[in-house]
C-alpha cells in the first residue's frame, strides 16, 4: 500500500511539473547589438604598425629569455662528415639445403582431393614436405585419408599439379613425403 502511494505521488510530480517547482523551458534570448563595440583595423601600413613590447625590466622575471640569448647544449659536438659502414666478415652462403632432417620419409602414389591435404598414416596437424618431379611443397595435414591403401597422400588439386609436373588428365603421381 505504501509503495502504491509513493508511485502515485511520483507520477503526479512528473505529470504536473509546475507544482513540483519546475518551469517550462524558454527560448534563449539573443545578445543585443548595442553590447558589442566596433573595432577598426586600418589597412595602411604606417597606421597599422602597433608597438607591442613586453613588460618593463622591473616586471621581467629573473632568467627571462631575450631575443639575442644563445643556448648551448651540454656534451660533445656531433661528428660531421661521411660515415662509412663497418665491414663484416660473413660466411659464404653456399648452395646446400638448410632444412632440418625429417623424422622419416614415405614414398608412394599421390592423387588430388578437393578438401585439403589428407594422409591415412599421419594425424591432422602433422607438418610434411611433399616432393614430386616438378618441386616440393610444405603443408600441414588437414584431414584423415586416403581410403585406398595404394596411395599414401591426397593433395589439394592445385598443389598436386604444382609438384607433379604432369598434364591435367593425370590422376596419380609418385611423391616422397618427408614427415617433420
Amino acid at each position: 500500500m505504501v509503495v502504491g502511494c509513493a508511485l502515485t505521488a511520483t507520477l503526479a510530480l512528473v505529470a504536473l511539473p509546475g507544482l513540483a517547482g519546475s518551469r517550462a523551458p524558454h527560448p534563449i534570448e539573443p545578445v543585443p547589438a548595442g553590447a558589442l563595440q566596433p573595432f577598426l583595423v586600418p589597412a595602411e601600413p604606417e597606421l597599422a604598425a602597433v608597438d607591442v613590447t613586453g613588460p618593463d625590466s622591473a616586471a621581467a622575471a629573473e632568467g627571462a629569455v631575450a631575443v639575442d640569448d644563445v643556448f648551448i647544449e651540454p656534451g660533445k659536438p656531433p661528428r660531421t662528415g661521411a660515415k662509412s659502414r663497418p665491414t663484416v666478415d660473413q660466411p659464404d652462403p653456399g648452395s646446400g639445403s638448410s632444412r632440418k632432417p625429417a623424422r622419416y620419409s614415405l614414398t608412394g602414389t599421390a592423387t588430388f582431393y578437393d578438401e585439403g591435404l589428407t594422409a591415412m598414416r599421419l594425424p591432422r596437424g602433422t607438418v610434411v614436405i611433399v616432393c614430386g618431379k616438378a618441386g616440393c611443397l610444405q603443408r600441414t595435414i588437414t584431414d584423415y585419408g586416403p581410403q585406398s591403401p595404394s596411395r599414401i597422400i591426397d593433395l589439394d588439386k592445385q598443389d598436386f599439379f604444382h609438384i607433379c609436373g604432369c598434364p591435367s588428365w593425370s590422376g596419380t603421381t609418385t611423391v616422397t613425403v618427408h614427415v617433420y
